[in-house]
């Protein structure tokens, strides 16, 4: 359920594109430098959503440079950070940990075992400094796997579980966004988890894994039906995004909200709309 708050670089300028690249190569050094080099394997473009929000939304002092690194041993980056992006980092680790606590209980993925003992240490000091949120993230994935393993298909439960989450990482202070940012992480969280079962439709049903969706696999017009529901469950997003006073970064978060959101969606049903490869 990770990977879909991404830009689309093609609709940015060129000023966005790399101030969103040196926000995710702001967010990957703060990942080695406060849990080590294996903890990058954790890495994913969805954190640098937060650090642009929080950076947006509070204006904290930022610092920045240029340098080479493990990922890129050739060419400098410029990168940039902020007091958010070392919190978007643990948040990056949480999730990675208990995601594969999460798959090894779901599937018995060995790999999903092992790698999770590489964020074992980091995720009992994350946990320690952030126990709201890491108290969220387990009792929506503890949800999850009980719908999963009932075999209950109410994509409203397990949609809303997923939103709890995010709306708990979204909300870092107890001020006066705070109501709206955990509205917008919850709405936020429901779209994410539906695209994904979207998403999944297709390979879930070939492997009979858990898919909320998995009455309308095979029907016509899929597409449309799915881009239906979707698309009021980011109305729910915009309508609090438009409350937060945000200026600075403000056409990339939107770029992430209204374009990338929607790119594997695109790729994939526009696809198989057009040319019947196969079953949605």
């Amino acid at each position: 359920m990770f990977g879909y708050l991404v830009a689309e670089p093609g609709l940015l300028t060129e000023a966005e594109y790399a101030r969103y690249r040196g926000c995710y190569c702001g967010l990957c050094r703060a990942i080695k430098d406060r849990w080590g080099q294996l903890a990058r394997l954790s890495l994913t473009y969805d954190m640098s959503f937060l650090c642009l929000l929080f950076g947006s939304l509070y204006e904290p002092e930022e610092t920045a440079g240029e340098g080479k690194c493990l990922p890129h041993p050739i060419e400098a980056r410029a990168w940039w950070k902020s007091e958010f992006t070392d919190y978007a980092a643990d948040m990056n680790v949480a999730l990675a940990y208990l995601k594969c606590l999460d798959d090894w209980e779901d599937d018995g993925n060995p790999a999903a075992l092992a790698e999770s003992r590489l964020f074992k240490s980091a995720y009992e000091q994350i946990e320690a400094r952030w126990p709201r949120q890491c108290g969220a993230i387990r009792r929506a994935l503890t949800q999850l796997h009980e719908l999963e393993k009932n075999r209950i298909e109410d994509a409203d439960a397990a949609a809303s579980a997923f939103g709890e989450l995010m709306g708990e990482i979204l909300v870092l202070r107890e001020d006066r966004w705070q109501e709206p940012l955990r509205q917008l992480g919850r709405a936020l969280g429901r779209f994410i988890y539906v695209m994904d079962a979207v998403m999944d439709l297709s390979a879930d049903a070939a492997r009979n894994r858990y898919n909320p969706f998995r009455r309308y696999y095979g029907l016509p017009d899929n597409a449309r039906r799915f881009e239906d529901i979707l698309k009021m469950l980011l109305g729910d997003c915009l309508f609090w995004f438009d409350k937060l006073p945000l200026v600075q970064d403000l056409g990339i978060l939107q770029n992430i909200l209204c374009e990338g959101l929607w790119t594997q969606f695109k790729k994939r049903y526009s696809k198989e709309e057009s040319d019947g490869t196969g079953p949605v």
